[in-house]
């Protein structure tokens, strides 16, 4: 089965000197394939003037840039963003992929797809790594003030997600908050936990707090899209810093040369498990296509996993899957 992925070849910080070679990375014709939406011009100068097999190039004048306010995708139907999701809607790709402004993917999705029945707002579901396997996070950007039906909601598609995507069986779903207590936190969090003792189709286990999100205390953490993205940034961003400092304590003597050297394998697994380009993206869940949101300052790498993540998404149907688990 080929699938097409429409990469929005402009997005992300670094727009096509790295969404190009990412995509030129992962293609196999007839297998996973690449429609690069964005300039023309500047998608093969970044391919080196030419196209190899199993990618394709649609010309888009414009860009929405990292800065720009997501209510302008309105005017700009001749942007990337917006035309790689309408070759999603015609049925010219099965999954967008794109780098850019969160919340302009958000608002530009919203307009070119629809929601699947009876869900309120689509929300960002993310990948985390953590001990014994991945956590599911969601919203990680999309809603930054929801109300706690909404809260309720994002619980159910995670736990589809969870299943579907990451493989957990009967996930298990928490509510992150300032304490276990269903007392703490804000009045969302609050009536939030309420509602989630008696919701269907989720295994509650109550609070979670921010130490718990890497110990898989909860398969599936819910938060609102503030919350969540300050905290999928801030563990990306202590995820690089120890890393670093591991690289400069093992540079800094001969001894410690030396014991990096022997530690290098198991340090070089660990960095392939917590680095944010081994996951690529986050997917947009809720609509009735596939959206996946990658990181802005993705490399080439984070790219390629980003376009494998859509692909096998796509090819396994699992949108259509939480869609039908959802109605049910």
């Amino acid at each position: 089965m080929t699938v097409t992925v429409a990469l929005d070849a402009m997005g992300g910080d670094r727009g096509p000197s790295e969404t190009v070679p990412g995509a030129l990375t992962v293609v196999r014709p007839g297998v996973l394939e690449v429609l690069l939406v964005g300039d023309e011009a500047a998608v093969l100068a970044a391919a080196g003037g030419a196209l190899p097999a199993g990618l394709t190039v649609e010309h888009a004048p414009d860009a929405i840039g990292p800065g720009d306010d997501p209510a302008a995708v309105r005017s700009r139907p001749d942007s990337s963003l917006v035309r790689a999701l309408a070759a999603v809607r015609d049925g010219r790709a099965g999954a967008c992929v794109s780098m850019g402004n969160t919340g302009a993917v958000v608002a530009a999705s919203l307009l070119a797809l629809r929601r699947l029945p009876g869900v309120l707002r689509p929300a960002v579901a993310a990948t985390l790594p953590a001990a014994g396997g991945p956590v599911l996070l969601i919203d990680a950007g999309a809603n930054v003030d929801p109300r706690p039906e909404q809260l309720v909601q994002f619980a159910q598609m995670g736990t589809l997600v969870a299943e579907d995507l990451l493989g957990i069986d009967d996930p298990t779903c928490g509510l992150l908050s300032v304490g276990e207590e269903p007392s703490k936190g804000s009045q969302t969090v609050r009536e939030a936990h309420a509602l989630l003792v008696s919701a269907p189709g989720i295994r509650f286990v109550g609070n979670v707090e921010g130490h718990d999100l890497l110990t898989r205390r909860a398969d599936v953490v819910v938060t609102d899209g503030f919350t969540g993205n300050v905290v999928l940034k801030t563990a990306e961003g202590t995820a690089r810093h120890a890393l670093g400092r591991l690289r400069d304590a093992a540079m800094a003597s001969t001894r410690g040369r030396l014991g990096g050297a022997l530690l290098r394998p198991a340090v070089r697994t660990l960095r392939e498990e917590m680095h944010p380009d081994t996951y690529g993206g986050a997917w947009l869940v809720g609509l009735d296509a596939l959206v996946v949101i990658g990181h802005g300052r993705s490399s080439r790498t984070g790219v390629a996993s980003a376009c494998r993540y859509a692909a096998d998404a796509a090819r396994r149907g699992v949108a259509e899957r939480v869609a039908a688990r959802l109605q049910a």
